[in-house]
Order: C-alpha cells, then structure tokens, then sequence
C-alpha cells in the first residue's frame, strides 16, 4: 500500500499537517514516538496561544491530539530509521525493520534542547527548570533566574528576561564569553544582568520548586550557590535529523533547509516543518502554521503527481 503522505512526528507541526491532510481527503500515516512534543514535557503555563489566555501544556497537548484523533489520520507509534526516494515514491524504513510507502513525506521530528546532565535538572522541568524563555519566562516575573550558555542563544535569553525577571545570572562554562559583540553590549546595559564565566554547573536545587543553583569555579575550584527561582538552559538543541541524509542540505547546525512558502526541501516531496528546519523563530504557533503549509503543498504535490 501507498501513502498519499506520511508525517513523522507527532508535535504541534505534524499534528497540525495531519488535520490539514485529512481536510484535503489525503490518505496519511503519522508516525511518532508519543503524541504532543516538547510542550507535552516541558511548557507549564502557555500564555500567547491565540484564544487561551493561558493554558497548562498538557491541557493544549490534549485539544491538539483530540482534534487530530476525530480525523482520517492513521497514526503509528513508532521511529523512523531512514527515509529513501526512488523514482516518484518514497520509502520509510522503521527502527523495526519496517518498510512504508508514500508519495509525499513530511518530516516534523522537532528538536530536543540539549540537557545538562546534571542532578535536580530533570526532577524540575516545569517546576523552574525550562529550556524556552519566549515561552516560560513571563512566569518568573520579579523573580531571580539563571541563564546556562554565554553564547547569542543565552544572552538574548538574558535581555529578553529584563522585561521581567529581578536579577539574571548568565552562567558560561568557559573563560570567553562567545555571544557576538552586539549583544554582549546590550546586555551591559542592564543593571540586573550579571554574567559568570568559568561555571560548570554542578546541581540544580529545589523543594517543590527550584531555589537554588550550585556551580563550580573551574578556575579556582570553589563551589559557590546562587539563590534562584529559576533556570533556564541555552546550550542548544539536537535537531532529529539524521534519518533525511542524502535527501536535503544542512546548516551548520544540522537543520534542514527548506522554501520557507512551502517548506520543500530539495527533494521535491519531501517537506521539514517546526524545530527540525532553519526557521529563526520557534514557537507552538509557527511549527503548526508550517505544518499546515506544508501540508497543502504536499496535496498539491501529490495531486500533480497522478
């Protein structure tokens, strides 16, 4: 059997393309390893989802794979090794050995932040520890935070927190800070950031909810503690794509390149929408505006094709 399409993923991006398949009458497989993404783990309180006011990211999670189960979407909880094209279609192959057939694909696997590893970070994910300031930092309003990264990511993390946090700790592991000039600048204009170089973080601490950060001088050796109420870590994410190898072009950091009006990759058929493509803003909103996008073209796509 054939496919008119197949989604791997199961995040705001491929949920979004699977109900916009459907619509479109196109016989859809999603695959994914569990429905909802990042914001089923890690988003609390999501405040900028147009027609909730706020809303706990479970909750959002639950309305997505909701309306996407009322469809004509067949979803399959799986992972995908390997994605092949051979003339006009595609083939899917599983991590169990699987092979699926379809004339259009696209791909939606987001991408993970990279973790810490250390003590106390996944105890409280959600609970203070956060890896999205657009998405979490309005909740730590007058609070004071921790940004782990001294690069562009964890400096404009840090300026973007002025709007509402007390005083923000930059914490970089190395003796150079390695953000661009511009926004090291910006961020000496305010009085509230401090930035911390030679940290190796050592524990995130907490009750019921973070308080508190302990850190290594890699220099002198000394363990200090920070009183924090929150952590927000920007050393940057692992993108999940190494199954599309061969089928289109990278980044330097491991992003799929796409049109950005259909989200195409060089290979005609096959699609990178949300997290996993060099789109500059990630958010909820965006991943399902390209996915539906994405989707539309597939159909077009797919269309021409017969």
């Amino acid at each position: 059997m054939i496919y008119n399409l197949i989604i791997i993923g199961g995040g705001p991006a491929g949920i979004t393309a699977g109900i916009y398949a459907s619509r479109q009458r196109m016989k859809t497989l999603l695959i994914t390893k569990e429905l909802g993404g990042q914001i089923a783990e890690k988003a609390v309180d999501i405040e900028n989802w147009p027609g909730n006011i706020k809303i706990a990211g479970p909750n959002l999670v639950n309305n997505f794979i909701s309306h996407l189960k009322k469809q004509e979407v067949e979803i399959k909880y799986g992972e995908v090794r390997k994605i092949e094209k051979e003339n006009n279609n595609f083939t899917i192959r599983t991590t169990e050995n699987e092979k699926l057939f379809s004339s259009a694909v696209i791909i939606a696997t987001g991408a993970d932040p990279r973790p810490l590893e250390v003590p106390g970070e996944k105890e409280f994910i959600g609970k203070g520890v956060s890896y999205c300031v657009t998405c979490d930092g309005p909740l730590f309003k007058n609070k004071d935070i921790a940004i782990i990264g001294g690069g562009n990511a964890g400096f404009e993390a840090a300026i973007f927190m002025t709007n509402y946090a007390s005083k923000i700790y930059i914490l970089e592991y190395g003796s150079e800070i390695k953000a661009d000039a511009e926004n090291q600048e910006e961020a000496k204009k305010s009085k509230n950031i401090e930035v911390i170089k030679n940290a190796i973080i050592k524990e995130i601490k907490g009750d019921k909810m973070v308080n508190g950060l302990v850190y290594e001088n890699s220099v002198t050796k000394k363990i200090k503690n920070l009183k924090v109420q929150g952590v927000f870590v920007e050393i940057g994410s692992q993108p999940a794509t190494s199954l599309a190898k061969g089928l289109v072009d990278f980044n330097e950091r491991d992003e799929i390149k796409v049109e950005f009006e259909t989200f195409q990759t060089k290979t005609p058929g096959l699609f990178a929408v949300g997290d996993v493509n060099t789109g500059k803003y990630k958010q909820i909103i965006t991943a399902a505006g390209e996915g539906c996008k994405a989707a539309l073209a597939a159909y077009e796509y797919v269309k021409k094709q017969k």
